[in-house]
């Protein structure tokens, strides 16, 4: 099987692999199996995380902004081998744009969430950039979660409830300001400006903790270079001092690493989880050691976040975990990887109208991939090799699309890629489009066909192929060059797609979904990736 020369020095596995840990071709996790484990310790977009843990389990959320069922919690017992525990937003009805009439909430939608448990109940506390700020709870972690919309929203909130049983949210950009909320999380209080970022502009993504008489404010000014800092003050309203935790510009997967939570162990340990700007396929996490040096909370080890370095002590070893990515779609519901490009039509697809497929009927009728409504997505993957690319196969049956449809996989971001079936008249052909430009197509007559995906972190190309064996793999038109576009804000997905450019009424059925690292690179044309 022929491997791309050269697919080298995206920062992840240059420097995983120069450490000396043994790790397998396809390590899939970041647990490597000795007590260690490497950095990022989830290699997918998974951004803004909040942290807490809740007896032996800890709990993270993180942003999908526009993405629903969504709003992810997962969770884990040694913070390094999670798993999904509930999408807490099943969907969102504020606006329209919602929906894609007519317009999107790309960028916006769910942003940076505060996570808590008090009284036996967890909370979640965000804003989205049009419509406000949002209240959740539930009992449980799995839910359900209960959503109120709050009569003021906090711009990157750190929902804090204090020993005197006063509850406060810090939030803003540049300026952090403390405002005084009740029970139910509405203002009592003005905004209090508390503190003004003096080491460049953007200061944000504040979460309050209070320690030894101190409270702090663990904030970032975030980008790529992003800076870590910590707040104190012996008074909730300051004024604070400020100390920069961590500010790693070494290239390598902790450049930058930056805005998160800080969490201490059943043990004692502190720790941090922070992310880090990844290229195309988004922001991924990070785990780093904490260790309080005069009363600050200093990240990582010298002033550098750590890339392989040894588990937390939790008081026991756990196994490692896998998150899933693949789907034969016999199941009654979908997958929590599973999310769709904006709320769904639910009348438009369905897993039982043919069992163990996924059928999905025209939805809204569009030549813009951005704006084809029920098309489907879940997060790429990059693997602890720099020459593994994260390869996804569907199978699909075109014989009910109709005049006009377009179904497909596609790599999503700004530019978007895909292969795809088009039909028109009666003719059917595979297509291939990269950034709005029909690359190639190819005279279709089988009604079953396999479309392949390949998303590579080491060289930021994705690759297209077609098959109709499931054996033999042909490459279609060019590669594309992905990227991570803020007009979107998340990492490039996969997306499953069917929609219509004349009317609606045809439908196509999707056999499985099979995510598979030990495939290897889609050969350049002439050659054939045979599985």
């Amino acid at each position: 099987m022929k491997t791309k020369p050269n697919q080298k020095c995206l920062w992840l596995l240059c420097l995983a692999l120069s450490i000396s840990v043994t790790t397998k071709a396809q390590k899939m996790h970041s647990d490597n199996g000795d007590g260690t484990f490497t950095n990022p310790v989830i290699a997918s977009d998974f951004p803004d995380p909040d942290v807490i843990r809740v007896g032996d389990t800890y709990y993270m959320v993180s942003t999908t902004m526009f993405i629903f069922p969504g709003v992810s919690i997962i969770q884990s017992k040694d913070l390094v081998n999670w798993e999904y525990c509930s999408n807490a937003v099943p969907r969102f009805e504020e606006s329209p744009c919602y929906d894609l009439d007519s317009c999107s909430r790309y960028a916006h939608g769910q942003w940076a969430t505060s996570l808590k448990y008090h009284n036996g109940k967890f909370h979640l506390l965000f804003i989205t950039l049009d419509e406000g700020g949002y209240h959740l709870t539930a009992d449980k972690a799995e839910g359900p979660w209960k959503m109120e919309k709050l009569p003021k929203g906090f711009y990157d909130p750190g929902l804090f409830y204090d020993d005197n049983g006063k509850i406060y949210v810090a939030h803003g950009y540049g300026d952090v300001k403390i405002t005084e909320v009740d029970e139910n999380l509405r203002a009592i209080s003005k905004d209090s400006l508390v503190f003004k970022g003096n080491i460049r502009g953007g200061l944000e993504g504040s979460h309050v903790y209070k320690l030894n008489g101190y409270y702090y404010l663990y904030a970032t000014y975030g980008g790529r270079d992003g800076i870590q800092v910590a707040l104190r003050s012996k008074n909730i309203w300051g004024p604070y001092e400020q100390k920069v935790v961590i500010k790693d510009l070494n290239p390598g997967p902790t450049f930058g690493v930056h805005q998160g939570a800080l969490i201490q162990t059943q043990t004692g340990e502190w720790w941090t989880m922070l992310f880090v700007d990844s290229g195309p396929l988004g922001r991924f996490p990070s785990l780093q050691p904490v260790t309080w040096v005069d009363g600050w909370p200093m990240v990582g080890e010298n002033g550098r976040g750590v890339i392989t370095y040894r588990k937390p002590d939790v008081g026991k070893t756990y196994p490692a975990k896998t998150f899933p990515t693949s789907s034969d779609f016999d199941q009654a519901e979908l997958g929590m990887q599973w999310g769709w490009n904006h709320n769904p039509d639910d009348s438009k697809w369905s897993l039982k109208e043919r069992k163990g497929h996924l059928r999905l009927h025209t939805a809204s009728i569009t030549t813009d991939l951005k704006m084809a409504r029920n098309s489907l997505t879940q997060r790429t993957w990059a693997y602890y090799s720099d020459t593994i690319p994260s390869t996804a196969i569907t199978k699909l049956d075109v014989s009910k699309m109709a005049d006009g449809d377009v179904a497909g996989l596609a790599i999503f971001q700004d530019p978007y890629a895909y292969v795809a079936v088009r039909k028109t008249g009666k003719m059917y052909e595979l297509v291939m489009m990269n950034n709005g430009e029909i690359i190639e197509t190819i005279p279709l007559k089988n009604e079953i066909v396999y479309l392949m995906a390949q998303p590579d972190f080491g060289s930021g190309k994705a690759s297209f192929a077609y098959s109709f064996d499931n054996q033999s793999f042909t490459k279609i038109g060019n590669d594309q060059n992905m990227q991570f576009k803020l007009n979107i804000f998340t990492g490039n997905k996969y997306m499953l797609f069917n929609y219509a450019t004349k009317s609606q009424g045809g439908y196509v059925d999707i056999d499985w979904f099979k995510v598979d690292p030990t495939i290897g690179y889609i050969p350049e044309k002439g050659e054939t990736l045979k599985l």
